[in-house]
């Protein structure tokens, strides 16, 4: 008797609980899809979005989030998740509307995110051109890199945008480096035995010798700098990616002044979560920021993306001989709420879902996500381990303080396929 009467107190207080996070939800919930709708904080130092890569509603929550908040003119930097050169060429895109060359460095995000190298994100970035455009001079947004270098193709553009006109030839490093870019049949794969490996490392080797010749010919020697350093660490084996994100925030923060100039971050989810995962557990871009103290906790924004009823992009295929061939969808595995893996607590934002593309601010007082119980964070896995040990006893606002719910979105189509 003891027992049932156990069982039946579990039931209710289970039950209890799941309507109290449900009707919070319903409570604090947003459409993005809708003309009016408004972010609910301003002040914050940096916000970043993330969600399982290649799914198309993805890129319109984002564009949703960035319209508002570029309103109100909330950040000035955008990180999306690419290195520095890429991104001073998407600066470039905002300028000119130069699809073609948009078009090159979708292409080339599949160096970093395979995933995102689609038609979807090509259309983003044009509607990011329209929002941009429309804004006040002192309001638009400025694109940097943090990510470590895939490629060397914008990385060698780059240094010819930085090297003045006239030293382009007379310094034989960088002149070899204009022929290469000139001829355009180089493939500047990262590999040792590549010709843009061996041009641009003894470039590295040069500029470190003669820093002073490089000084006087170049315009932006911070920036030259930069890239230099991030060239050198390309050489090395093993870099660690998220040490890489972190440091090169750090040093851009010493050029832009990232305390009082707020920031954009999209990338995929891990980077954006708050805490470790578990103690032992290896520190994300965000948690790194926090930990380190360049910010408070509650100075960083997380908004993580989930997927229901949802198909991602998985694989581009291609023949024998190399060619691109088609590509491949997942609707199960991949998209975090399938019966061998789902984010534990899913189903609540399921319930109060206000449309297909639907906001929940959980770090309100009172909240119930506050309680050390991972909903959101924890994925549930039936046939491979999962990371529910390593965040058992953790609260869902240690990670995040925001989700979103995407729903029945089409996979992402690859770029490839765009007539």
């Amino acid at each position: 008797m003891n027992r049932i009467y156990t069982l039946l107190s579990l039931f209710f207080i289970l039950q209890s609980c799941t309507q109290t996070k449900t009707d919070y939800l319903r409570d604090n919930s947003f459409d993005l899809s809708s003309k009016d709708f408004d972010f609910p904080q301003k002040d914050f130092k940096i916000i970043g979005f993330g969600a399982y890569h290649g799914s198309a509603k993805t890129e319109d929550v984002e564009l949703s989030l960035i319209h508002s908040l570029t309103k109100t003119g909330a950040f000035k930097y955008y990180f999306p998740e690419v290195d520095y050169s890429k991104a001073y060429f998407y600066n470039k895109y905002l300028q000119t509307g130069d699809t073609l060359l948009l078009k090159d460095l979708i292409i080339h995000n599949g160096f970093h995110v395979p995933q995102e190298r689609t038609i979807e994100a090509y259309e983003k970035w044009k509607k990011m051109k329209k929002i941009n455009d429309e804004l006040p001079v002192e309001n638009k947004i400025k694109i940097l890199g943090l990510d470590l270098m895939k490629n060397y193709k914008y990385v060698s553009k780059h240094i010819l945008e930085l090297v003045n006109g006239d030293a382009q030839a007379e310094i034989k490093t960088v002149r070899e480096i204009r022929e290469m870019v000139e001829t355009d049949t180089t493939y500047f794969t990262m590999e040792k035995s590549s010709i843009a490996y061996e041009k641009l490392q003894h470039l590295v080797i040069d500029f470190e010798k003669n820093k002073t010749l490089y000084s006087s010919n170049v315009g932006n020697m911070e920036a030259f700098e930069h890239l230099m350093n991030n060239l050198k660490a390309s050489f090395e084996e093993n870099q660690e990616r998220e040490k890489t994100i972190y440091d090169n925030y750090v040093a851009l923060d010493a050029i832009h002044n990232f305390k009082n100039n707020s920031q954009f971050v999209r990338m995929g989810f891990f980077h954006i979560e708050k805490s470790r995962e578990g103690k032992e557990g290896y520190p994300s871009f965000f948690t790194r920021l926090i930990e380190n103290g360049i910010y408070d906790k509650e100075e960083v924004l997380s908004i993580i993306g989930y997927l229901t009823k949802s198909k991602v992009v998985w694989e581009e295929t291609y023949d024998n001989e190399g060619n691109y061939s088609g590509f491949t969808t997942e609707a199960g595995f991949g998209i975090g709420d399938y019966e061998k893996e789902y984010f534990r607590g899913i189903q609540h934002l399921k319930d109060a879902k206000l449309s297909d593309e639907t906001l929940f601010r959980l770090n309100l007082p009172k909240t119930p996500y506050a309680i050390n119980e991972p909903d959101l964070i924890d994925v549930v896995m039936q046939d491979e381990a999962s990371n529910s040990e390593a965040v058992k006893g953790m609260s869902t606002l240690d990670f995040l303080d925001y989700a979103v719910l995407i729903s029945d979105s089409k996979a992402s189509t690859p770029i490839y396929e765009m007539k």
